[in-house]
């Protein structure tokens, strides 16, 4: 298939970079943004802008990218899909499951590729960490810790984090659907996560209407081990010394990724120093433009790829039982797409 016509919905920072890797892939192709409010901006990459959702349908996109916020993707998603349009949607699906089952299955039906932006999953050090944990260096996995931070204010430069998707639970903020890369790299890495306990807050003076904080444990069923592997997630919107880091410990050693820093490392139980095992350029953005490149290729080769929507459906389903642990202050078991046995608490 020649693409020929892109769709960009929403075009905040997200969106941006979406475009940019669009037109540089796509030289020839037209490209189209819907908005939701007017704007005097001009951008030279643009064919048509628009701002309304009959104009965008009349269209016709091959591949739309979903970059509003998250309270706001199935609707337009769905009506693109049913019109014949491929789906990149950004993180995360949704802000809820409510027909979000809906949308995978519609798309595995129809043959629409559906990917969900967790564009870490295209990041060559923890592609590198995944495949050294697939591979035994540390032995059996028996722990893993994860933590991720930064500063609200600090995201977006030229934006008032008061008026953000991340501040706003309405549009889909606070930190556990903004941040929810670990949730999804936690499964795809070691398996699935079977329950949850944890602990949400509002702690800082940042003026938010949503949780800034948030402390999982998660017990995760290990597909290479079949054996319990207890985890740990700690992030924060107000953390000025930004950090996202993950420690796999295991009975031979600990292997860390190191998201900001963009390396792995290992420390074995006979060694007193770490060793650096891989060390990236620290340029997320490449991250970006692979994940285009995997959609690309679905498209162009007429292949149906609807895993990812399975994923992000399972990402809201962890998400919902941890909101739900907190609230009752106990475990909850979580209802996997992918489980179909399991009773909850």
């Amino acid at each position: 298939m020649k693409i020929e016509r892109l769709l960009i919905v929403g075009l905040g920072s997200i969106g941006k970079k979406h475009l940019s890797i669009a037109r540089s892939m796509y030289p020839e192709a037209k490209i189209m943004v819907l908005r939701h409010s007017k704007s005097n901006e001009t951008l030279q990459t643009v064919n048509f802008t628009v701002y309304n959702e009959k104009d965008a349908i009349d269209f016709n996109p091959q591949i739309s990218i979903i970059c509003t916020p998250s309270s706001q993707h199935v609707s337009i998603a769905m009506a693109l899909a049913k019109i014949g349009s491929h789906l990149l949607i950004e993180k995360p699906i949704s802000n809820e499951t409510i027909n979000v089952r809906e949308l995978v299955d519609y798309c595995k039906v129809h043959n629409r590729v559906l990917l969900i932006g967790y564009n870490l999953r295209y990041l060559g050090s923890l592609l590198y960490f995944k495949n050294q944990i697939d591979s035994g260096c540390i032995g059996k996995t028996l722990s893993v810790r994860c933590e991720v931070g930064q500063y609200l204010p600090s995201w977006r430069k030229d934006t008032d984090y008061r008026t953000s998707v991340s501040a706003n639970r309405r549009l889909g903020g606070g930190v556990l659907l903004e941040l929810s890369h670990e949730i999804d790299y936690l499964r795809w890495i070691f398996g699935e996560i079977i329950w949850v306990r944890s602990t949400l807050a509002k702690l800082s003076s940042l003026e938010t209407d949503v949780e800034d904080y948030a402390n999982l444990t998660v017990g995760i069923m290990a597909s290479k081990q079949s054996e319990l592997i207890i985890g740990n997630v700690i992030m924060d919107f107000f953390r000025h010394d930004d950090k996202r880091v993950c420690f796999a410990i295991g009975e031979l050693g600990t292997l860390m990724w190191d998201g900001i820093e963009d390396k792995v490392l290992k420390k074995l139980s006979n060694e007193s120093n770490w060793t650096t095992l891989f060390q990236g350029k620290r340029n997320r953005e490449e991250s970006y433009t692979q994940e285009w490149k995997a959609l690309t290729e679905l498209v162009e080769n007429e292949k149906s790829e609807a895993l990812s929507g399975d994923d992000g459906l399972a990402v809201l389903k962890i998400i919902e039982a941890t909101r739900k642990s907190a609230k009752k202050g106990r475990q909850i078991n979580v209802k996997s797409p992918s489980i179909k046995k399991g009773i909850e608490n």
